[in-house]
């Protein structure tokens, strides 16, 4: 007996009846509220969790600010939100003006959009389906009054879901930064990152490795606990430029949890990254013949 083939009778049965399937248009760029003027779009990401994304998207944005950018963060990562409570905005709430949202502002006017900041408390759980964290993603940009910035960090969800390819695709993303960790499964997650960035057209920046190394109060030398750090031979795998390490200090962590990474943070962090983002932008607006 012949196989039926169920899709072509379908489609026949469509053609007589005059029925028209809606035209697969792909996926559509959020647009930018009334409210909004954001020049420039980067992303912070990462191939797993807990290696330390929101901590460099957050000292990326202080730096900036520090060197007189107008800087906004959005948060992303929608089930592990940790941007509000690193810069002291635990148990603040976004407002509203003229049904748009307003975004949080931190102490040296940094803006900042997270889940965190519409939920009744920091610590009830985002238990959302994919299709309702795209749309609060959605919402957070074009629905959001970020008024006039130089640069919007977005502190990706971790890994390669829909939710990183719902950002992927409907955010202007200019390019992306890569955070990395010293262990031995370090270039194939990377390489997830990286490959995934590029089926998206979306250059990637550079890469910072986090917990690179302790470096001994007493001596000063450096000793890597998770081995001799793998950073070189990925980059050069993939291509990519090495935009910095960052040592494994309890300081850090001390900071995001009191919320005084503005006031705390040592000057002149990850320069690499800071001005490889900036060039990357003038760049940008030289092309496009922006002043």
């Amino acid at each position: 007996m012949a196989e039926v083939d169920e899709q072509a009778i379908r489609e026949e049965m469509d053609e007589v009846l005059g029925h028209k399937k809606p035209q697969d248009t792909g996926p559509q760029i959020f647009e930018q509220s009334p409210m909004s003027n954001v020049r420039h779009v980067i992303g912070v990401v990462s191939g797993k969790g807990g290696v330390g994304k929101s901590l460099v998207c957050g000292m990326i944005a202080v730096e900036l600010a520090r060197r007189g950018a107008r800087v906004g963060i959005l948060d992303a990562d929608v089930t592990g939100p940790s941007i509000p409570k690193m810069f002291g905005l635990s148990g603040v709430h976004a407002t509203a003006y003229d049904n748009l949202m307003i975004p949080a502002e931190t102490s040296t006017g940094i803006k900042v959009m997270s889940a965190n900041l519409v939920l009744d408390d920091e610590t009830d759980p985002v238990i959302w389906r994919g299709p309702v964290v795209a749309g609060a993603l959605q919402q957070f940009w074009s629905q959001c009054a970020w008024g006039d910035l130089d640069y919007l960090l977005i502190d990706m969800p971790p890994g390669t879901s829909d939710v990183a390819l719902t950002v992927f695709q409907s955010f202007p993303i200019e390019g992306t930064i890569i955070v990395s960790t010293p262990q031995d499964l370090v270039q194939m997650v990377v390489g997830k990152a990286v490959k995934m960035a590029s089926m998206m057209d979306i250059p990637v920046i550079g890469i910072v490795e986090n917990m690179s190394y302790i470096e001994c109060p007493r001596c000063g030398e450096k000793i890597e606990p998770f081995g001799a750090s793998k950073l070189a031979e990925t980059a050069a795998l993939y291509g990519i430029d090495i935009l910095g390490r960052l040592p494994m200090t309890n300081a850090y962590a001390a900071m995001c949890d009191t919320g005084t990474i503005e006031a705390e943070l040592p000057w002149g962090i990850l320069p690499d990254a800071v001005s490889t983002i900036v060039a990357v932008s003038e760049y940008i607006d030289a092309a496009l013949g922006d002043e």
